[in-house]
């Protein structure tokens, strides 16, 4: 059965023990959730939300989230949320940095774990 977002309990499970930071500022999340910078929220890296996959699913904080909205993943690590954060391809987490390289797609679905 899916959350709320459609995200499967296999899916979200994987991404919730792979993604215990921002995979965007790095931050760590905390339990407490005291601040938009500690709170982890549910990301889709390509702005699709058919694809529900492992790639595409992660967690990033609410101000990262908020700061990317719809925009393209490329586009955004040039704007001036991530200029002045110091949010680059290279350090990003993995997952961005597979997204960028190779970006996921409603195709791939099938494999998602």
């Amino acid at each position: 059965m899916a959350n709320k977002w459609g995200i499967s309990r296999e899916i979200e499970a994987f991404v919730s023990n792979r993604d215990t930071h921002c995979i965007y500022c790095g931050v760590a999340f905390s339990i407490e959730h005291n601040s938009r910078k500690t709170k982890p929220t549910w990301e889709h890296i390509v702005n699709d939300i058919r694809i529900m996959t492992k790639e595409n699913i992660a967690l990033c904080c609410t101000s990262c989230n908020a700061s990317k909205g719809a925009k393209l993943l490329a586009d955004w690590l040039e704007g001036n949320y991530c200029k002045t954060t110091g949010i680059s391809k290279d350090t990003a987490a993995q997952v961005v940095k597979d997204a960028l390289m190779n970006p996921p797609s409603v195709i791939k679905q099938e494999n998602s774990l």
